[in-house]
């Protein structure tokens, strides 16, 4: 075991938490409607525990466990294995950390990638509902796709496929979910006929600001050690990031006249998701390409994209998640090659032949976790109802859900 290593682990799961306590929650709360902000962060904090628990009960061993390629075992059911007491407990190593450090790193990617699905179907979906929502989608698509993309025998891994920190796992996979949410549940109630403003933007831009700052530990701590990879992929964070930030404001100026605030945070997530399958995979040159180009897409997501698919998706998950999930998973393998400066094989018939990996991978995503979604939707749908009654969603579910009031007059 290398002390030094599993500091950095143990810093870069805080980190990680961090990004959906207080960073998500903020970040989509602020965007909320005041008479929902209490609703949309309980839905927040309330998947990200459930998902905790069952990885603990049985995602863990289903994710990293050997299996089908599609699927792990059971051996580590409840952690098992994990730790075993005695005078000096002992740990079985997952490179140079303890495993259930590992285990516990790994559980704070799948609560934030369920916490992420609740911002497409946020002010109409009841909570009782979006917990058992998130327990059947957390069994059916995170698990699969965890175990295919980054267990030693997944199928897509054993394809080649290139995944660093999440581009498929987390960010297409909560992107896809929440489009098809947002289409089954249906458009708020005057949606696109009357304004539907943020109610705080400053909080909005505190989430984001977190998120910034917790996704170091998202990417860089993928690496599983403090080495170069750690370094490279906490540079690119960075890089892409700040890219982010400026091309989508840029872009914003030039169509509107005006970069706005929420632009400007939208530029630096859209900049993370696009740089998370790449961070330790690409050079920094690629990093600000992938920044840059990831955000020019996501401003067309959510955009004229989400008006043709004609879905109120609520905070845009599908839009700067899937959108965003899908161009860095496909550019990861632009630029991993030698010939753009990447650590990747060189020649152009290996840069093509990567991106058709990345391209399997983005497809199979999107259909799995699609798919998933509406079977999880639909058994929550019917068992206890997904969407609200108009009665509640006109006063709000801080009130109709919680009986609670977030600001007092």
């Amino acid at each position: 075991m290398d002390k030094s290593d599993l500091a950095w682990i143990t810093v870069s799961t805080l980190l990680v938490l961090m990004m959906t306590l207080p960073g998500l929650a903020l970040f989509y709360g602020g965007m909320a409607r005041a008479r929902n902000v209490l609703s949309v962060l309980s839905q927040v904090m309330g998947t990200c525990a459930l998902a905790l628990l069952l990885w603990f009960v049985y995602g863990y061993s289903l994710a990293f466990t050997e299996g089908s390629g599609a699927l792990g075992g059971v051996s580590r059911l409840f952690f098992n294995g994990l730790y075993l007491p005695g005078g000096t407990p002992v740990m079985p190593l997952q490179g140079s950390i303890p495993e259930l450090a590992f285990a516990a790193f790994q559980a704070t990617f799948a609560g934030i990638t369920c916490a992420l699905i609740t911002g497409s179907f946020a002010e109409r979906a009841r909570f009782g509902a979006v917990m058992l929502f998130t327990g059947i989608w957390f069994t059916l698509a995170y698990l699969p796709i965890a175990h295919m993309v980054w267990a030693s025998d997944g199928w897509l891994l054993q394809r080649g496929a290139l995944d660093f920190a999440g581009g498929t796992v987390v960010h297409i996979n909560a992107g896809v979910a929440g489009l098809v949410c947002a289409w089954l549940i249906g458009a708020r109630k005057g949606y696109g006929r009357e304004a539907m403003p943020p109610h705080h933007l400053p909080m909005t831009l505190a989430g984001a600001a977190l998120l910034w700052i917790g996704w170091f530990g998202f990417n860089a701590g993928s690496a599983l050690a403090i080495n170069e990879v750690a370094v490279l992929a906490f540079i690119n964070t960075l890089l892409a990031s700040a890219a982010g930030v400026l091309s989508w404001s840029l872009i914003e100026r030039i169509a509107r006249g005006k970069a706005s605030l929420l632009g400007g945070a939208s530029g630096a997530i859209a900049g993370l998701v696009g740089i998370t399958p790449a961070a330790g995979l690409v050079a920094p040159i690629g990093a600000v390409c992938i920044g840059a180009l990831t955000a020019a897409a996501c401003v067309f997501g959510v955009n004229q994209l989400k008006r043709r698919l004609r879905a109120d998706d609520t905070f845009d998950v599908f839009g700067i998640h899937g959108v965003g999930g899908i161009v860095g998973a496909l550019l990861t393998g632009v630029f991993h090659s030698a010939v753009l400066g990447g650590p990747g094989d060189s020649g152009w018939a290996a840069l093509f032949t990567q991106v058709w990996l990345q391209f399997e991978g983005v497809a199979i995503t999107i259909l799995w976790s699609g798919v998933a979604a509406w079977i999880a939707y639909a058994i929550a749908n019917r068992a206890i109802g997904m969407r609200c009654s108009v009665e509640d969603e006109q006063r709000g579910l801080n009130q109709a859900d919680h009986g609670e009031a977030a600001y007092q007059r």
